[in-house]
């Protein structure tokens, strides 16, 4: 992580700006507030979560038919991007554990590879939850249907590596109940646990998805994990390159089909009885190739 990724070296300006958020944090809770503004506006809302009717919701929204339709895959990202329409306590309680939590990831990572981190962790549990349904105990007429949304599998990602980064902070669980970091990774990933189970009997919310990002970010610090050194390592291996087109030349016939040691001799034997100036330009030519030749010739035989 460069120096200048950090905060305490940027120098903050007083007063109100205008300007977009400067942290990977602030950029991915702006993007989530316009979504959902955006879902606000969009077509009426139908069902429990108000995803049925709305096109913004459904379209950006990962599903389980969308394993074998490539063209769709960016949809495990986007879906990180949606909330339920008209509920503020679905996107209110992500962005705020994001917003708490992660400008402390984000210092400790660098801003670049918490973002790679961050869209790897929607993937990984958008991914996790699709094949969880299409190879599970549902049937097909059962999970073409079901929709994927929200932004919670990446987030519990995040508490899990602030938990294992920062065990002994306290933070202040619903703002009043201090508590170390570490109780609180353990606490979030066993109520996910208790869900995945069937014990919290609330099946509207993807347990899957939150232990799938619990994991992999337990995975991601176990194995000191960096991304972009992984990309730089990758780039620099012995790959088998492909050979660009020889590049252009003009062919003259003379060099082509080889001087005549006659035509040579010609041209020797005029420079000897009437001196060089009396060449042509076109004996010169031929001269100067012949020469190139006779050198060429001579490095083969060494």
């Amino acid at each position: 992580m460069g120096i200048y990724d950090r905060d305490y070296y940027r120098q903050e300006r007083a007063g109100f700006s205008l300007a977009p958020p400067r942290s990977a944090v602030g950029i991915l809770v702006l993007i989530n507030v316009a979504v959902f503004l955006a879902e606000m506006i969009a077509e009426p809302q139908g069902g429990r979560f108000g995803a049925a009717r709305n096109s913004v919701v459904y379209w950006l929204s990962a599903h389980v038919y969308t394993l074998s339709q490539p063209w769709l895959w960016w949809q495990f990202i986007t879906y990180g991007f949606v909330h339920a329409p008209g509920s503020l306590q679905h996107i209110l309680f992500n962005m705020l554990t994001l917003w708490f939590l992660g400008r402390d990831v984000e210092e400790w990572y660098g801003k670049k590879e918490f973002l790679r981190l961050y869209l790897v962790l929607l993937a990984f549990g958008a991914l996790t939850w699709a094949l969880a349904n299409r190879f599970g105990p549902l049937r097909a007429a059962d999970f073409a249907s079901l929709s994927l949304f929200g932004a919670s599998g990446a987030v519990a990602g995040i508490v899990v590596l602030y938990a294992l980064n920062f065990p002994r902070r306290t933070l202040l669980v619903m703002f009043v109940l201090p508590m170390p970091a570490w109780l609180v990774g353990v606490l979030v990933v066993l109520y996910d646990v208790c869900g995945a189970t069937g014990w919290t009997k609330d099946t509207h919310i993807a347990y899957t998805v939150h232990l799938a990002g619990a994991a992999f970010a337990l995975l991601y610090w176990q194995q000191r994990w960096n991304f972009g050194r992984l990309a730089g390592r990758w780039a620099a291996l012995p790959w088998p390159r492909r050979r660009g087109r020889p590049s252009l030349h003009i062919h003259q016939p003379e060099e082509e089909a080889g001087v005549p040691e006659e035509e040579v001799d010609r041209i020797l034997e005029k420079i000897h009885g009437q001196g060089e100036n009396s060449l042509t330009r076109k004996e010169r030519r031929i001269l100067e190739n012949a020469s190139r030749e006779y050198q060429r010739r001579r490095r083969l035989d060494v």
